[in-house]
């Protein structure tokens, strides 16, 4: 079964309309790793890295996005959900190209790098 897949353009046009029942519900789907070291997200995104479906809603088009440019997580999610009856699409290129396209992003927190202990960093 291809997946359905929506553009970063026609994700932002659909996110810049007033009505905001109609805008898609956006589901943040990076691996741990990515999603913890970033301090970025989409715009009203929610995190999910186990799915419930129970708290996704079923009257809105669901977008899925990840780190990857081929959309390797978020694919997999977007065809669970269309099984069980969600209207879902991945987004392509994932968060890379819309970062990349420099559209609106929301910060969100990211572990900070404890600063070097004086010394050790001699050889």
């Amino acid at each position: 079964m291809p997946i359905p897949r929506i553009s970063i353009e026609d994700l932002k046009s659909k996110l810049d309309t007033e009505d905001t029942a109609s805008q898609p519900f956006i589901l943040d789907v990076r691996l741990t790793y990515p999603y913890e070291h970033s301090t970025l997200k989409l715009p009203g995104a929610v995190r999910m890295n186990k799915i419930d479906t129970s708290k996704l809603p079923r009257n809105r088009e669901i977008v899925a996005y990840d780190s990857d440019p081929d959309e390797l997580v978020s694919s997999e999610i977007v065809g669970k959900l269309i099984k069980e009856g969600f209207k879902a699409a991945a987004l392509k290129g994932g968060i890379t190209a819309w970062l990349t396209a420099k559209f609106e992003t929301e910060a969100k927190s990211a572990p900070k790098q404890a600063p070097p202990v004086a010394g050790s960093l001699k050889g």
